[in-house]
């Protein structure tokens, strides 16, 4: 057993990580023996010289069994889950989880909150009256059995390493960091207990990585520690160059998600990407021989009814109304003033800088820059135009659901910085790569 320091100067070196030093150093990241000081130097580290793939499934492993491990043996069908890096629109989870589960798959999503321009799956749900997002264990288990699916946030004994090391990254710039960030995504997912996992990873002006090619690096990576590490995983790289949904806020998305799973609006681009993820979860949990069959599955339960009976099984069994789908206007909240914006000149769009869009919505309310800050539900977007669409006198750019004038008008100024007016813009693929263990090379 080596003194942290000497860990840490080893990595500061250059060196490679045994497996024995990387558990040492997160079992005292775990218990509190490794300081602050010490997991910020080693975070540096690691930002600099990087790691082997090697050392980055120890680093996985032992994240993941920091805290709890979930088993999910007594299940009849298989444990899948999805991961997007995130985006503006991106609702994908709440129509998803529901479709897979109506396949016969069980997803145990555990999701986050939304920071910066992206919104997360949590702060959605709890925009629904009475859903419990943090349940205890037992609860959620019986959710996952009996309704197929359960969305619910990180629980303290899941990877809690991971909760401890993020923090520090977060404030000496190592976010960035492909290990780290590979380790802190996948060691949650581990902890699930999961039997595949599609992960979602997004480029564009609304993404966390804007180039396709860091997009990629990170697919890459996430694939290939992932199955690694026992967990057979494939990765999608999927445009965020405008809002995957015409939708963004809260109730917004929320509504938006009920509207895609009854079948009263379903938005081709959005539906693309749910389908694509869902139809790599069922290839990985072997419910499928291949993609063009579990398309068809997809496809089917959302046609049938299926899936929005999945769904609103689980929002009841958690403590949301039952009659959500049919009634979500009683119970979702909405703004004060609802009223369109329209852009400064006519003609197509032609860019969209998505980033600007997500941060629209939190000046609205409906997003934090801090962890502590709260959020409006009823804030956000609708009606919002895509690449390629005209705007002008009788097309607004969006409809802004604001809680007063000013919001409004500040939240418009922002909307017209962002969209770009003028020759048709060209929208490049949606799905752009498709990455799996094979194609690692």
């Amino acid at each position: 057993m080596r003194l942290t320091q000497e860990i840490i100067a080893a990595k500061r070196d250059g060196g490679e990580l045994p497996d024995g030093d990387i558990r040492q150093l997160i079992a005292g990241l775990t218990d509190g023996s490794v300081s602050e000081g010490q997991a910020a130097a080693f975070a540096m580290a690691v930002y600099f010289n990087g790691m082997t793939e090697k050392e980055r499934v120890a680093l996985t492993l032992s994240m993941r069994d920091s805290g709890t491990v979930l088993r999910w043996d007594d299940l009849p069908g298989p444990a899948l889950d999805k991961h997007s890096t995130g985006g503006v629109g991106d609702t994908v989870s709440l129509p998803l989880a529901a479709a897979v589960a109506a396949c016969g798959g069980y997803v145990p999503m555990i999701s986050g909150r939304g920071l910066g321009h992206t919104g997360g799956t949590l702060d959605k749900l709890d925009a629904v009256p009475g859903y419990v997002t943090q349940p205890g264990i037992g609860l959620f288990r019986q959710v996952v059995r009996e309704a197929g699916c359960a969305i619910i946030g990180q629980t303290a004994d899941l990877a809690p390493a991971d909760k401890r090391l993020y923090a520090i990254r977060d404030v000496t710039a190592t976010v960035e960091s492909l290990p780290l960030i590979t380790a802190s995504i996948l060691s949650k997912k581990l902890a699930a207990g999961l039997h595949g996992l599609a992960m979602d990873v997004k480029f564009g002006s609304g993404a966390f990585m804007r180039e396709q090619g860091q997009a990629r690096a990170l697919a890459q990576a996430l694939v290939s520690v992932a199955n690694g590490s026992g967990l057979p995983t494939t990765a999608l790289l999927t445009d965020m160059e405008e809002p995957l949904a015409s939708a963004a806020g809260n109730a917004l998305e929320v509504a938006y998600a009920l509207d895609h799973l009854t079948g009263r609006r379903r938005e081709p681009r959005f539906h693309a990407v749910t389908v694509a993820l869902g139809a790599e979860m069922l290839v990985l949990g072997r419910l499928a021989d291949d993609l063009d069959e579990a398309r068809d599955r997809i496809e089917a339960a959302f046609a049938s009814g299926a899936a929005a009976e999945r769904f609103a099984r689980m929002i009841a069994a958690l403590g949301g109304p039952a009659d959500l789908l049919e009634r979500q206007e009683a119970y979702l909240a909405r703004a004060a003033v609802v009223r369109p914006v329209f852009a400064d000149r006519s003609g197509p769009v032609s860019a969209i800088d998505t980033r600007g869009v997500g941060l629209a919505v939190v000046a609205l309310g409906g997003g934090r820059l801090r962890p502590q800050d709260g959020i409006d539900p009823a804030v956000g977007l609708t009606e919002m135009a895509g690449l390629g669409a005209e705007v002008g006198p009788d097309r607004a750019l969006a409809i802004v659901h604001a809680r007063s004038e000013d919001d409004h008008a500040a939240a418009s100024a922002r909307l017209r910085e962002a969209y770009r007016i003028g020759e048709a813009g060209t929208r490049g693929e949606l799905i752009a790569e498709r990455i799996t263990e094979r194609t690692l090379g």
